[in-house]
């Protein structure tokens, strides 16, 4: 009787696991709206600019994301008493692992640790040439449904970068469309 109680209870799981594949994209694609509020060395300033990204589906749960964000903005810097605005920019690629919450039909939190690399233009948080230093992101955030293949996702980043031996701790937040296509294997 206990082998017949198991054996339920693995299929039953099974199918489970089945159902959620069936409804899980393999892949979305994403871009939109992305606003950073930069720390330098306690004083913050602020740059707009956009977000992109790609996530591959493993299953229903789980996936890996690429994510490439710009940003554009100024910023301030004060030498001998007398402040200077300069234009900056700024850009970020960065990779992990992503996990999703898909109970619900129409919404879907998700959370996820990335990293990868940043590059500062000349006179980014104080920079006297254009670098490429270590990032790393980790992050959270929720897509709305609109239909099967696509959503509105709206996220927040803790953005860490290393800039002239110091720690910068960023806030990234940003909004867009996600696009959805394909299947998880094992699903239709």
């Amino acid at each position: 009787m206990k082998r017949v109680i198991w054996l339920i209870t693995v299929i039953l799981l099974s199918s489970f696991t089945a159902r959620a594949q069936e409804t899980t994209s393999a892949w979305e694609l994403s871009g939109g709206y992305s606003y950073m509020e930069a720390d330098l060395n306690g004083t913050r300033f602020h740059m707009n600019g956009f977000n992109a990204s790609g996530t591959q589906n493993v299953n229903s749960w789980f996936g890996g994301r690429i994510e490439v964000n710009g940003y554009l903005g100024n910023e301030p810097q004060t030498v001998s008493g007398t402040t200077t605005v300069y234009s900056v920019s700024a850009a970020t690629i960065t990779y992990g692992p992503v996990f999703s919450y898909r109970k619900y039909s129409r919404i879907t939190p998700f959370a996820h640790v990335q990293i990868g690399a940043v590059h500062g233009s000349t006179n980014y948080l104080g920079i006297s040439q254009h670098a490429f230093k270590f990032a790393a992101a980790p992050g959270a955030g929720v897509d709305f449904a609109l239909n099967r293949s696509t959503a509105i996702r709206v996220e927040g980043e803790y953005l860490l970068t290393r800039f002239l031996g110091l720690t910068q701790q960023n806030a990234d937040v940003s909004v867009g469309l996600v696009w959805r296509f394909g299947r998880t294997r094992g699903g239709k």
